[in-house]
């Protein structure tokens, strides 16, 4: 009878990619928030179209990170 076990480097794995969702979270919004906040500003587009980007990232990595840990939990091996 085998039994499930948590691989911990999957996991490992998992949690830090679960950082860079956090990292993410947080900077998006704030370089979104900046851009808007200054439309007269020549970095406006740059600005708007990085903060974009990285909340896109972010909602990526967090998919991505939550798959790795469940992997490292219930796949059998």
């Amino acid at each position: 009878m085998e039994t499930n076990r948590t691989d911990k480097e999957l996991l490992v794995k998992g949690i830090k990619t679960m950082g860079i969702t956090l990292a993410g979270m947080f900077l998006g919004p704030t370089l979104l928030y900046i851009g808007f906040s200054n439309e007269d500003k020549p970095l406006y587009i740059p600005l708007i179209i990085s903060g974009i980007i990285i909340c896109a990232l972010a909602i990526y990595f967090a998919f991505k990170g939550l798959n790795i840990i469940m992997n490292s939990m219930f796949k059998k091996k």
